[in-house]
């Protein structure tokens, strides 16, 4: 299986950042590891292994991620408008300089974003914002309102990366025909604690017909465990 570490000095975010490149060919998979978790947190916890064959036979190649998270969304010390633009600069690392290197290096089109926990608001608010870039979204046992790191401000650094927000609002004929052709997985647990928050996405999406899959899991499932069975079920698309 091929593996790549890579690290270089972002001009984004003005400091080093890390990643890890896993598989050799086929679809673009940007991963978001959890809360303020690091880069190699998938592969430590199984989740290359939960799609060893699909790695190994080309169809997949991931790009771990190191988050930012710490210096973000949950940088409490910090003003809530500080935390967003902390963000803003997260998205340029991964416009300007993430997706360019999997572009060098892997030119199939077909881009994934992916996440668990608060790592699937990532994957959903990334994808969302971006439907010309991404074609399919997974996000496991997700939140996907990023107002409750903000203090009640309110400023469009934060409404624009609050999902259901947005979408809510989103008017842009062009935007919507481009989230309508995405390919949408949404995964909760049935007891999962934000497993409303799941839920009032997928509804939103809906509203503005914009189609996906929820898909609520019995028990908890808001762990490692589920999520390699969650990843290995779906990231092939919807079933």
């Amino acid at each position: 299986m091929n593996r790549e570490y890579h690290k270089w000095y972002s001009p984004a975010l003005g400091r080093d950042m890390e990643l890890l490149v896993v598989g050799h060919a086929g679809a673009r998979v940007l991963v978001f590891p959890t809360s303020k978790g690091r880069f190699f947190e998938w592969e430590d916890r199984g989740m290359m292994h939960a799609v060893g064959e699909q790695i190994e036979r080309g169809w997949l190649q991931f790009y771990c991620v190191d988050s930012v998270d710490a210096d973000s969304w949950y940088a409490r010390w910090k003003h809530p408008g500080a935390r967003a633009w902390h963000h803003m600069q997260y998205e340029q690392y991964l416009l300007q300089e993430v997706l360019p290197l999997s572009w060098q290096k892997n030119r199939t089109p077909f881009l994934i974003t992916t996440g668990a926990s608060f790592g699937a608001y990532h994957a959903a608010n990334f994808g969302l914002r971006h439907p010309n870039l991404v074609g399919r979204i997974l996000g496991m046992s997700g939140i996907y309102e990023i107002d409750r790191w903000t203090d009640g401000y309110q400023h469009d650094n934060i409404y624009f990366n609050n999902p259901i927000a947005f979408i809510a609002n989103e008017s842009d004929w062009g935007r919507l025909d481009a989230l309508r052709r995405q390919d949408i997985i949404l995964v909760t647990g049935q007891d999962d604690p934000l497993r409303h928050s799941t839920e009032r996405l997928s509804t939103v999406l809906w509203d503005k017909g914009i189609g996906n899959a929820l898909r609520i899991w019995d028990g908890w499932a808001h762990d490692w465990p589920w999520w390699q069975q969650m990843l290995s079920k779906y990231i092939g698309g919807h079933d």
